[in-house]
């Protein structure tokens, strides 16, 4: 797999961070969890409960030394969302993201909770538009 930085740009491989100084084409020629720069969110970029959910899967797949306390915190987050989403695809994409986390296929789950975004900004936006006499 060939990957390519630009100058400043970071990518963490296996645990480790490398900053590329300069443009630089990585060739990774075995099977190696990495993480772009770019797909890296923030602690403060995780307002919602699937954006957190994507922060711990994260803390996984960057740390992979050390999973144990982020593994048993997705558990319990993935299943409050299963248990409180009434969302068909939402439930869907949910069941996937667990069954890849527990496959160990980490970088797959991370790009389906991404592609679950525009559901949960939908039903966050949907719960925005109730009165306060209807929510309750």
């Amino acid at each position: 797999m060939h990957i390519l930085l630009r100058a400043g740009e970071r990518i963490y491989i296996n645990g480790a961070v490398l900053r590329a100084d300069r443009k630089v084409t990585l060739e990774l020629l075995n099977d190696a969890a990495f993480l772009l720069q770019a797909h890296v969110m923030k602690v403060e970029d995780a307002t919602t409960p699937l954006r957190q959910l994507y922060f711990i899967v994260q803390i996984i797949l960057m740390n992979p030394t050390d999973t144990e306390a982020a593994q048993q915190m997705f558990r319990m987050s993935v299943r409050m969302l299963l248990e409180i989403s009434e969302h068909g695809a939402l439930l869907v994409g949910l069941r996937g993201v667990k069954a890849l986390v527990e496959s160990n296929r980490v970088f797959e789950a991370l790009r389906a909770i991404r592609t679950l975004f525009p559901i949960e900004a939908e039903i966050l936006a949907a719960g925005a538009k109730l009165s306060p006499t209807q929510a309750a």
